[in-house]
């Protein structure tokens, strides 16, 4: 070690020897700041607080003591305070959100009535028009010709019901398990949900790819303007939800179909899910006019047209 550093501790290793000693072999005493380490344990400042609380008369330490129970009871007096009138207050409240719950719920139920007596009305006024139509036309070449069009648009409009052959995709959500409750295997955090839209969605792409020419999605019949969205927890397909087990139907060549779809990204993901996530996956190939679809929603077609133009 160098001069320097003793000088900083307050060593000096001269002092007390003479020139005769000059020559003997120096013992290097601990600096002051390693020997007050090794020897003083305890921190200055725990010090002067014991010797503050020493000075202090004797009831001084109790009283405070006292003191600190006191305020620490107080708290708790304020904090039971609280919670109870909360408590309270979700008492007294009770009754009516009840009765607000119960008249939505009527009203809903009542909604869900209304809209399917009209969606039977419908597909009655809509059948009854489809036949009328071909009873009219089916007389003459020019007729038959115009029902082949017609057949043609609807079909593709989503306008008629189908039946015929094809394929059955039945996706089962294995719903709230023991391996969900890891987070890891939330596709969507905080949610128990793992068949989301976009995975339905790539199964109707992948089976309009395979060759399908109708496809329905629970009962709701795929054409233009419906669509496949995530609203929360539950999959609307053309605002109408949809649960598990998810059936998805699409008519066509069942073995060409059945093909075709096995090589898709559709059924790829599915199979994925059902490895990571035991998603219930099943194809089922049907012969034979098994398959029925319903007839979809028909919408009027706006355009857009400028300010000012005929």
């Amino acid at each position: 070690m160098s001069e320097p550093f003793f000088a900083l501790s307050g060593y000096d290793s001269r002092r007390g020897r003479g020139s005769h000693e000059a020559g003997r072999p120096q013992t290097f005493a601990v600096p002051s700041l390693l020997r007050s380490l090794l020897s003083e344990h305890l921190d200055p400042g725990y010090a002067a607080a014991a010797a503050r609380r020493d000075q202090q008369p004797p009831g001084t330490a109790a009283g405070g003591r006292a003191a600190g129970w006191a305020w620490e009871a107080l708290a708790a007096l304020l904090i039971a305070t609280v919670f109870a009138v909360a408590v309270a207050q979700a008492r007294s409240v009770e009754p009516g959100v009840r009765d607000a719950q119960q008249v939505l719920a009527a009203n809903v139920r009542s909604a869900e009535s209304t809209t399917g007596n009209l969606t039977d009305k419908r597909d009655t006024l809509t059948d009854r028009v489809y036949d009328l139509r071909r009873h009219r036309l089916a007389d003459d070449a020019e007729g038959q010709r115009l029902l082949a069009g017609l057949d043609k648009l609807s079909l593709e409009g989503a306008s008629a019901s189908v039946t015929g052959p094809g394929l059955l995709v039945t996706v089962t959500d294995p719903g709230i398990g023991r391996n969900l409750s890891d987070a890891s295997k939330q596709r969507v955090s905080g949610s128990q949900q793992i068949i989301l839209d976009r995975d339905l969605q790539l199964v109707v792409n992948s089976l309009w790819a395979s060759g399908a020419e109708a496809i329905s999605v629970g009962d709701v019949r795929i054409g233009p303007n419906v669509t496949i969205r995530q609203a929360g927890g539950a999959i609307l397909v053309d605002n109408k939800p949809i649960s598990s087990p998810y059936s998805v139907r699409a008519i066509g060549p069942p073995a060409e179909l059945r093909d075709a779809f096995d090589r898709t990204p559709g059924l790829y993901r599915l199979r994925l899910l059902e490895m990571s996530y035991g998603v219930g996956v099943r194809v089922d190939g049907r012969s034979g006019p098994d398959l029925v679809l319903p007839a979809g929603a028909v919408r009027d077609i706006r355009y857009a047209k400028q300010i000012g133009a005929s």
